[in-house]
Parts: C-alpha cells; structure tokens; sequence
C-alpha cells in the first residue's frame, strides 16, 4: 500500500450526513425560528419523520447514539407523554401542509418499546399527520427485545423496512461490546418481519470493533448472506470515548490498527459484490432490484441523517431528544436531554436548541459534499448552472484539488470531477475539502476508513 494511502487510514473527518455538521450548530436557531419553519411548510410539501426513542434495557459499549440504559418501563411511558405532546404540537404548526413519505423510527432502542404503546404511536401519526399512500415505514430493531407481540405491532404500524444491528456474530467480538446476539435469534426475527408481509430488511454489520479479524469478518458477512437481506450496511467502528463515556469500557489495546480495519473493509465488501450486491455509495450494498441501488445507479441518492437513502424529501421533521430537523432553510436540533426535552416540549412548546441557517455558501459546499459522498463526482457544468457565480468559486477550488493533491483522490475527467474507483474508500476525505468549517472547527471526528 502506497505511504500517503496509508496515512489516509487514520485521517479523522466527518461522516457528512448533513452539511454544515451537527457540531457547527449554534445556539442562533431556537425554537422559534423552527416554529417558523415549521409554519412556513407549502401545501404540496412532501416530508419525513424521525422518532427518536433514547433508551435501551442494555447499553451496548459500540454505540454512540444518544440513549441511556434503564432497567425499568416507567421512564418510557412518561417519555412517550411527552414525545406525543411533540407531535401533538408540530402537527399544529404544520396545520395539515405536508404530506408524510416516510418514517424512521430510531434510537436507543424502539422496539423496546411495549406492542401496545408502538401501536398506539403509529396511530397517533396517523391521525396528526396526512400520509401518502405507500408511505416507508422503518424501523431499528434490536434482536434481544423481540417476540411475537412486538413483531405483530410492528406489522400493525405498517412497517415496510425492518433494520436489524448484527455487527459481529463472533462471541468473543459479541462479548467485548456488550452485544450477544446469536445468529439463530437473528434468523428468528428476520422470518419473523418476513412472514409478516415486511418487504425489505437491512442488516448492520461493523468492521473495526475489538477482537475483530478478517477471519470473523468474513465469516459474520458469510452469515448474514444466508439470511439474503436487500440492504446491507457496512459502518466502521467510531471510536469516540470523548464523546461517549461507556467506550471507556472498551481497552483500545483490543482494536485493529488503521491497516487492518482498511483490510477488513474491503474483504466485506469483495464478499458482498461477490454475492451479487451492488454498491451504494462508499459503506452501502443492496440487491439490484432495491430501490437503493436503483437510486445509486440513476444518480438519485441523497444523504441525510440516517445515512443514504433513497428519500427526496426536502424537509425532515426530527421528533424526540437530539434529534435533528431538515427544512429548506436549515437544520436544528432538540435538547438532548430527556428531562429537558420533557420540560420544553410541555404545553404546546418545542424543544429545538441549536442548528444553522444555511448560507449561499453553504448551499453550494453542500451539494458538492452530498454528490461526492452518493456518486463520488459531479459535474461542473451542473455545479454552475445551479449556483452561478458562487458555483463558478467553488469550481475553482475543486480544480486546485485535482491538480495539487499528490494521492490524486479527485481527478478531472470531461466536465466532471470524479473519486478514482481506487480512492473511493476515502471519499469522505476528499469531502473534507469542500467543507471550510473542517478547516477551522475544533470538532473531533472518527476515523476516515
């Protein structure tokens, strides 16, 4: 492997589900300015939802989502409260203008959530919000928590997309996250969402983690494919014990050095591609016939939050604590902070905190980000016909990369600029350039590869 190739595999940089990033939000945009926003939707609006769900009955030390652990059901159910006091609200500024395309349902943990109460939260977005026919429902399953109950609520909400955390089937690996999940209960659950009509299921495998080596990484990919999933997301272990405490509990003497999480990268991926899988931007697989890869190969991929997606909503309402809103206009945040949250969101008020307006500028870097991350290149025909005299900057600035960086990770081919097929591990590298907040930002980010 080349040096400057090398040095690559420990560069930290962003993941850019958003552009500007969540840690250049700002205190500017609060809550009334997202009540504008939300006011400010147009009748023909097509929009996502996100529902946040901050708890897990059992802390898995891989993870750096906002959730805490709880032993007991009581502080779900006054969650749930105030979490329906949020829609109660958001419905009523929205006022019936936008039509929902799809729901993710994240976490934490949603389905450690009682049958009873998933069905009863599907059915108050219901009845708050207008959904198009056809509207996605997804959701992040944990396998532990499943039974026959929850998976028949899950089918009463009408969920279309199951999403299922594998990481490693290998019990050493299992045990040194906190995670034992064996394959059979894995096995169990997909037939399970299966039999009940649900027509895509997505499993998330991790390469990076403690203990890993190629070996357990070829054979949990070898597992999963048995159990044929359309979607298949490849994420690497990010290792932030700054930001998430309980990673402490993980010794990084057990963590494979950037070599080697390059290498196990790449073995799953020749694994999948091998199976017939179709890649979808630089950490994504999917079946040929899946609306993700359809979007992939017809250059209709976007990228928000939950990572790629086929969506083309321009607005993405976040509902619950931390979680982040998409509008035209911007981004913002709620209050991390589950008590907080229950406090802002009591009679009739938002918990939106922080989050950014979006310059012109911002505009621009965004859409060449989005671009590079989805089809790794873009044109620059389009990129000045789109935004004029500031494309017209920021063309001078991709043409500068092409020529000066030595590891050519973006070249110039015809009007477009393009990530070598070789380099395209490293896309998010190459986004970092066109993101002047990188530059100067104090945020810590995981690592590149």
């Amino acid at each position: 492997m080349r040096p400057d190739i090398v040095a690559r595999l420990g560069e930290n940089v962003p993941r850019y589900t958003s552009y500007p990033t969540a840690p250049h939000f700002n205190a500017s945009v609060d809550a009334a300015i997202c009540r504008g926003w939300l006011q400010g939707l147009d009748e023909g609006d097509e929009i996502s939802l996100y529902l946040h769900i901050p708890y897990c009955d059992k802390l898995c030390w891989f993870c750096a989502c906002h959730t805490k652990q709880t032993r007991h059901y009581e502080p779900v159910t006054a969650y749930l409260r105030s979490l329906h006091a949020e829609i109660a609200t958001v419905a009523s500024l929205v006022a019936g203008k936008g039509r929902v395309r799809a729901v993710h349902f994240g976490g934490g943990s949603p389905t450690m959530l009682k049958p009873a109460d998933m069905v009863a939260l599907g059915t108050v977005l219901r009845n708050s919000f207008a959904f198009l026919p056809g509207a996605k429902i997804s959701v992040e399953i944990e396998p532990n928590d499943m039974d026959d109950a929850r998976l028949d609520a899950l089918a009463e909400i009408g969920m279309t997309r199951a999403s299922l955390g594998v990481q490693d089937f290998d019990p050493k690996v299992q045990k040194a996250i906190n995670r034992e999940q064996t394959f059979l209960q894995t096995k169990t659950v997909v037939d399970g969402v299966r039999s009940r009509g649900v027509e895509s299921v997505n499993l998330d495998l991790l390469y990076g983690l403690p203990h890993q080596t190629r070996e357990s990484v070829s054979s949990t990919v070898a597992q999963a494919l048995t159990l044929e999933p359309d979607r298949i997301a490849l994420f690497g272990y990010a290792h932030v014990p700054w930001f998430k405490k309980h990673q402490t509990m993980i010794d990084e003497a057990w963590l494979p050095d950037p070599k080697e999480r390059f290498a196990q990268s790449q073995l799953a991926s020749c694994l999948m591609l091998n199976a017939g899988y179709e890649p979808v931007g630089f950490d994504h697989f999917a079946k040929p016939n899946d609306a993700l890869a359809i979007a992939a190969r017809t250059g209709c991929l976007r990228r928000n939050f939950q990572g790629y997606t086929e969506d083309r909503c321009e607005t993405l309402i976040g509902l619950g604590p931390s979680s982040i809103s998409q509008f035209r206009q911007g981004y913002v945040q709620n209050m991390p902070s589950t008590a907080e949250y229950a406090r802002m969101v009591a009679d009739g008020g938002l918990a939106a905190v922080r989050g950014i307006a979006l310059s012109d500028d911002d505009r621009v870097r965004g859409w060449i980000i989005e671009r590079l991350m989805c089809d790794f290149g873009f044109s620059a025909i389009e990129l000045v016909e789109r935004f004029g005299e500031a494309g017209q900057r920021l063309l001078v600035k991709a043409s500068s990369t092409a020529l000066h960086d030595p590891a050519r990770l973006l070249e110039l081919n015809g009007d477009r600029f393009v990530v070598p097929a070789e380099s395209r591990p490293f896309v998010r590298s190459v986004a970092a350039k066109f993101d002047k907040y990188f530059e100067t930002g104090k945020a810590r980010h995981s690592v590149a590869v």
